[in-house]
């Protein structure tokens, strides 16, 4: 009879520790799924949708500004130029933002023609925000809704070490920018940052060994080689969804490393990965994330 009842609380003890072990529903760029990408509109809509992380992604302008776009130039697949014309593909990487003033920054529209390959995406006019901007409108945004301050992820992106100077900062100065403006909107205990490119984690690691990072992967290397070439443990290990398996869960888990795949969409692909022991989940279309992990 001890025996059972042992056995019984040692049960009820994982079940509460499963459920109440905090998990994250992260906004890919917002909720890219249903608005254009990196911006203040997107992220609204990610946060009303159930997400409790915005992930986004950062670039540099000319005047040394940090810019939410995915790629350091305007992208011909969502961006019209300043005098509303479509950039060809092969002139997209000439419309460099490194090159620009935020001010000509702005004047690109980056939602009116839609994203073909998210078919309810509402098309509007709208551009790249700075990330101060994205901190400020997000707060008195969440206030008016009466909803907590949101979580931020944010990925530094860079072209690697050919990229450095001519799309981007070095890292040490690019990383000190970033941790610079998390500070000035007070914001370091509500951020992760970042990267595939372990350059600049491995800046920030230096600069403040506090802040929460994670290395995004992509490649097929596993986790041992990859976390390798970081040079340290980070927060969170992050990898492709189609790349995720157990062993990479036991991995993590023997190691006190959170996992966060991306960028899963689709409900089979969400359901696979709920059978997974995760963290959290980055997605373009947070209220399916939603619909399978918090019902």
């Amino acid at each position: 009879m001890r025996a059972a009842l042992l056995i019984f609380a040692l049960l009820l003890t994982t079940s509460t520790f499963a459920q109440t072990r905090p998990f994250s529903i992260e906004g890919h760029r917002g909720a890219r799924g249903y608005v254009p990408e990196n911006t203040i509109p997107s992220f609204k809509k990610a946060l009303e949708q159930g997400a409790d992380t915005l992930e986004l992604d950062l670039v540099v302008s000319k005047d040394m500004k940090l810019v939410v776009s995915h790629e350091p130039w305007f992208s011909s697949n969502i961006s019209l130029d300043k005098d509303g014309n479509r950039i060809p593909p092969e002139k997209q990487r000439e419309n460099n933002i490194f090159k620009m003033t935020y001010d000509e920054v702005k004047l690109f529209d980056v939602g009116s023609i839609g994203n073909k390959d998210f078919p309810l995406q509402e098309k509007m006019k709208v551009f790249k925000p700075l990330l101060k901007d994205v901190f400020n409108e997000i707060g008195k945004f969440v206030k008016e809704k009466k909803m907590g301050i949101p979580r931020y992820n944010i990925e530094m992106k860079t072209e690697g070490p050919n990229g450095d100077g001519v799309f981007h900062p070095a890292p040490a100065e690019y990383a000190k920018m970033v941790y610079a403006e998390i500070k000035a909107g007070k914001m370091l205990k509500h951020v992760i940052v970042q990267s595939f490119d372990v350059r600049p984690l491995q800046e920030l690691r230096k600069i403040d060994p506090k802040l929460p990072l994670a290395l995004l992967v992509g490649n097929r290397d596993g986790i041992e080689k990859n976390l390798e070439k970081l040079g340290f443990m980070p927060d969170t290990y992050s990898p492709n969804y189609m790349l995720f398996d157990a062993a990479t869960v036991a991995y993590c888990r023997a190691r006190g490393l959170k996992i966060v795949p991306w960028t899963v969409n689709e409900i089979a692909d969400l359901e696979r990965m709920k059978t997974f022991d995760l963290d959290g989940i980055i997605t373009d279309y947070p209220d399916r994330a939603v619909k399978v992990f918090k019902k």
